[in-house]
This record gives C-alpha cells, structure tokens and sequence, in this order.
C-alpha cells in the first residue's frame, strides 16, 4: 500500500517525501493528531492550526502588517488539508480565500475532508 506521501508526491513530482510540508486544518484535536501521526509517519513534515483564521495568519493571509515579512519559501507549504465543518470558516470557505488572495498559493493542492457523518451539514 502506498503511504500518503508517495501518492503526493505523484502530483508534486519535484518535491521528495521529506520536503513534503502539510498544513493541516481541523478543529478537532482528535482529528488533527490523526492527520499529524499519519503524515509523519510517511516522512512529512507537517503543520497543524485549528481553525481557518489561524490558518490565514499561518500563512500571511489575515490582512496584519506583521505578516508582510515572512519569507515564504522557507515555509514551503506543499498541501493544504482542511476540515469542511468548523465553526467560523468552514474549509471550503478557506480554500476561498486562499487561492482568491495569493497568487503564491493558488497552485498549491487543498484537500476538503469531513469526519462528518450528517450530510445537511457537508451538503451547503
């Protein structure tokens, strides 16, 4: 069985199994462990917020001065994973803004997942 990161790596075919950088979004802890845990284990080096707003900072997209200095290419995100259902911004809603205001991460793969087992609440 092929682990997470070689299949990533099949679309990303320029980046090797320990460059590999996931920002994992989920505002459950149990889920963002899970998600951790298995990315490591395939050699990823991995990132996890809790929310979509953290997620924006993380990446120097919330709109703060401060943010104007990061250096983005050693923050190298490769794969973006996000929760659909959270509280405030849902993932899809993420995925929104994020290729919407950054040319620099609008070519980087996002992953909408759900644990969710209600679909009128996946269904909007």
């Amino acid at each position: 069985m092929a682990s997470a990161a070689n299949v990533f790596i099949h679309r990303l075919p320029e980046v090797s199994a320990h460059e590999l950088h996931v920002l994992a979004v989920d505002d459950s802890h149990v889920d963002r462990k899970v998600i951790e845990r298995l990315l490591k284990i395939s050699s990823c080096k991995v990132t996890v917020v809790d929310s979509g707003t953290r997620a924006l900072q993380y990446l120097g997209l919330d709109g703060g001065e401060e943010n104007s200095s990061i250096d983005f290419d050693s923050m190298k995100v490769n794969l973006i994973m996000t929760d659909y259902s959270m509280p405030g911004m849902t993932g899809f809603e993420l995925l929104k803004k994020i290729k919407q205001e950054s040319s620099i991460f609008r070519e980087i793969p996002v992953v909408v997942m759900s644990s969710e087992n209600i679909l009128t609440r996946i269904d909007r």
